[in-house]
């Protein structure tokens, strides 16, 4: 059953549940549509709630539009501009969700490094305080090469969000020791600055040892796979304890088990 307005970051949970499952998802999109601005900045008290909530919201609209309009995947530019996604009374797109959010009023263009001097003031509002990189292993794209659909929880994020990287980074990254070249997803091109910069993007990957400690390697990019991925898609093996509901996800290996 739908939860009710008095618990906005479960009716993400359950649009994205349902979105995944094939199941209606009408009165949960008027739901979410239904919350007042005010009672829904109050529910998400902080960077954790904010990041769970708009994390699962954006993989659940990913997977409805792609439902509703598969076609319309095929113009990515009007795809995720498209202001298709009503939320407390404002009509939002992906790529409000995405930069204007998750992201801190961000330009989806400058590679992390140009904010967008007017952002409105629903999006300073309900934005996140500190952008965390690690959104860029958790929003799925709707593309085979997009990280998993994980159900993202405020209480686990933080490992939710270090086992969602060292599983991304684990089936996209290669190291070629003897020329010192890794080979990186093109995600650490397109977000540069999000990352740190070049050290940031070296630190995350020996942090999560897919480099040796010490090497400053040459970043090889490699290309981006957006071949649509249906939705319900290799949905099993992914930890329970810390992505609940599984994932969604095209051919990649799941994120590690923290339990061994």
């Amino acid at each position: 059953m739908p939860a009710t307005d008095l618990d906005a970051p479960r009716l993400a949970i359950d649009l994205l549940a349902a979105a995944r499952a094939g199941e209606p998802v009408e009165d949960l999109v008027r739901e979410i549509a239904r919350l007042e601005r005010g009672f829904l900045r109050a529910s998400l008290t902080d960077d954790d709630a904010r990041r769970a909530f708009w994390l699962n919201l954006y993989n659940a609209w990913i997977q409805v539009r792609i439902a509703q309009e598969p076609a319309a995947y095929g113009n990515r530019l009007r795809f995720f501009a498209a202001r298709a996604i009503p939320v407390a009374g404002t009509r939002l797109s992906l790529n409000a969700i995405e930069h204007g959010i998750l992201r801190r009023s961000q330009l989806s263009i400058g590679f992390g490094y140009v904010r967008n001097p007017l952002p409105s003031a629903f999006e300073r509002a309900l934005r996140v305080d500190r952008l965390d990189p690690r959104i860029h292993f958790a929003l799925n794209c709707g593309a085979r090469s997009c990280p998993p659909i994980g159900v993202y929880r405020p209480e686990i994020l933080d490992s939710q969000l270090e086992l969602a990287t060292a599983g991304y980074l684990g089936s996209e990254v290669t190291f070629d020791p003897e020329h010192e070249v890794a080979a990186v997803p093109r995600l650490f091109r397109w977000y540069r600055a999000d990352f740190g910069g070049y050290r940031g993007i070296v630190a995350l990957l020996e942090r999560h040892g897919r480099i040796p400690a010490g090497v400053r390697p040459r970043l090889r990019y490699g290309a981006y796979d957006w071949t649509m991925t249906p939705a319900g898609a290799g949905t099993e093996g992914v930890a329970a304890d810390v992505f609940p509901l599984g994932g969604l996800r095209g051919n990649r290996p799941e994120p590690p088990n923290p339990n061994g």
